[in-house]
């Protein structure tokens, strides 16, 4: 069956929270709304935009309005980002050291399609990938573990064969409530914030393949 390794993307493979947030305060400035850095870091970071949205205007966003809401903030984000699309230290020549190891990879985001297109297509990731899951994919959003399912379905592994990199708190559980085993990349959030789990990275400079095998056979 093989193993594999499953990546987040926004504070996983990219630090791109900074980036959200210039957008949503360029998204929200436009309707007199101006969150504090607190208050993004309680409820941005990791949470999808129906939750931030719904949080913030004080009342639920779904359907089509959500739909129209979220493809202005995401293509702000876009602007903004084109220009400093850059991985975290270390995290092209780890993920290139798996390929050579024969692990399977894929990513599972809870961001849009558009958003992974734009990343991955720029740090040339799509042939490497045997994956690639975005919000459009799924129809329940972490924590629930579907996408992480979906993902070992792709990768044709079994989830307890699964590692995911992760970096929120309902992303991680997402990939505990899917069987992974899960490392908690710390680009925002502490150790303390976060669920369990098998291990914990700030950066890619810290990891090498052997410890990933030895953590799936576990």
């Amino acid at each position: 069956m093989g193993k594999a390794v499953i990546f987040d993307m926004d504070g996983v493979i990219c630090h791109t929270n900074p980036f959200h947030s210039m957008a949503f305060k360029e998204f929200f400035a436009k309707r007199n709304l101006f969150p504090t850095e607190e208050e993004f870091a309680a409820h941005m970071y990791g949470k999808s935009n129906s939750y931030i949205m719904s949080h913030f205007f004080g009342r639920k966003i779904e359907g089509e309005e959500l739909l129209i809401l979220e493809d202005e903030k995401e293509g702000l984000f876009r602007e903004i980002y084109q220009h400093h699309v850059n991985p975290i230290d270390g995290f092209l020549e780890f993920f290139h050291g798996l390929k050579k190891n024969n692990l399977k990879t894929g990513v599972a985001t809870s961001a849009p399609k558009a958003n992974l297109e734009l990343i991955a297509g720029k740090l040339d990731l799509f042939p490497h990938f045997e994956s690639s899951m975005a919000s459009e994919d799924v129809n329940k959003h972490k924590p629930d573990p579907e996408v992480y399912l979906k993902s070992a379905s792709n990768l044709k592994v079994k989830p307890e064969n699964c590692l995911v990199f992760e970096d929120s708190f309902s992303g991680i559980t997402a990939g505990l409530n899917a069987g992974m085993r899960v490392v908690g990349v710390l680009s925002s959030h502490q150790k303390e914030e976060l669920p369990p789990c098998h291990l914990y990275i700030n950066d890619y400079k810290e990891l090498d393949v052997k410890t990933v095998i030895r953590l799936i056979e576990d």
